[in-house]
């Protein structure tokens, strides 16, 4: 038997939670050959603005957990900092709280690196984004002043870690706190070439965004443009079953369900256009358009006006101009579809007017 769709009537803000509860007792009960899609339609919004943007500066040896338009939910790794080995045998001579400040011009053509101790007194306003001139004080105590004109790309907290080696030179390192090993890093340890000052240091995303890498000079630059999603039919689930008796109480019975979308008692079986619809709101099936040769555009159209649609999942939809793209050969279209207005993007092909 065919499955089929219907609607589910739930609280709003609950549609997710409810899919899940009813996905669970669909694989429990073993009724998985009786059920196909259950969708909580969205619309996805990416504010690709700099301001919305998480920023993220790691060294350039780190090693990316993520590609470049790719997209990753909060809690992601997207970057591995690589662990710090002791390069040389010795012994630890200094550690100290260090701040990294990393300052570069307008035209991203120069950059310098401070390293200044944390008992100097950082200057209050010394964070990533600053405006910085020539001459400022990065400090309150010591001879630690900005030398070029620009912005303050980061400023990071570190452990500076200095190493008397055998023939009298030193080696210096510096550790993020997060992965400082303060057991072998401690003054007057003798360590040895290949001891961990330092673990593998991961570093997570705080946000649901779409990922953007820039490769810089003696580092990467990975930002994380937000996105939101808003559910198009707050208080709906879309669910594809074999309607029965179980199938009915199986769904009917899942905590926070208020029932079926009914007529007469009946739940509503979607259309097929409707489905079509749905699912390429969604992003789950595209439908192939009409094969043939250039399309002559002899019929215009104007914002806020109304048309008919002729072909595609849409078909005899009819909805308000509300945007166009020439470029493009495109116009945006609200329709309502379930008895909300949606934003559908089409081709001035696949609408014609009302006459």
């Amino acid at each position: 038997m065919r499955k089929k769709w219907f609607i589910i009537q739930t609280y709003s803000g609950l549609e997710n939670s409810i899919r899940e509860a009813i996905q669970i007792k669909i694989e429990s009960f073993g009724f998985s050959h009786m059920f196909g899609k259950i969708l909580v339609p969205e619309e996805t919004k990416l504010d690709r603005t700099n301001v919305a943007a998480e920023k993220y500066i790691v060294p350039a040896n780190a090693r990316l957990l993520v590609k470049d338009n790719e997209d990753v939910a909060k809690g992601d790794p997207v970057a591995e900092e690589v662990e710090i080995k002791v390069k040389n045998d010795g012994t630890v001579a200094e550690v100290k709280n260090y701040r990294v400040i990393f300052i570069e011009t307008a035209d991203r053509r120069y950059t310098k690196t401070y390293y200044i101790p944390e008992s100097a007194k950082i200057e209050t306003g010394i964070k990533a984004g600053a405006r910085i001139r020539q001459g400022m004080p990065l400090a309150k105590q010591g001879e630690y002043f900005c030398e070029l004109d620009g912005k303050i790309v980061y400023t990071q907290k570190m452990k500076r870690i200095v190493v008397d080696k055998e023939n009298g030179e030193e080696d210096v390192y510096l550790v993020h706190p997060d992965s400082y090993d303060a057991k072998v890093a401690k003054k007057g340890n003798h360590v040895k070439r290949g001891q961990m000052f330092g673990e593998t240091r991961r570093i997570f995303s705080k946000t649901e965004g779409r990922v953007e890498i820039s490769d810089l000079p003696g580092r990467k630059e990975i930002k994380i443009f937000k996105i939101t999603r808003t559910r198009l039919y707050p208080g709906y689930v879309f669910i594809e079953m074999i309607m029965n008796e179980e199938t009915w109480n199986l769904v009917k019975n899942t905590p926070n369900v208020v029932n079926f979308v009914s007529v007469g008692g009946q739940p509503v079986q979607l259309k097929e256009k409707e489905i079509k619809a749905l699912l390429r709101l969604v992003g789950i099936e595209e439908y192939e358009e009409h094969m043939g040769g250039p399309v002559k555009i002899e019929v215009e159209f104007d914002v806020g006006e109304v048309v008919r649609i002729n072909s595609g999942p849409f078909e005899d939809f009819v909805g308000k101009v509300t945007d166009l793209d020439p470029d493009r050969q495109e116009l945006k279209v609200v329709v309502s579809i379930f008895g909300r207005e949606t934003p559908v993007i089409l081709s001035l092909s696949e609408v014609e007017k009302i006459v």
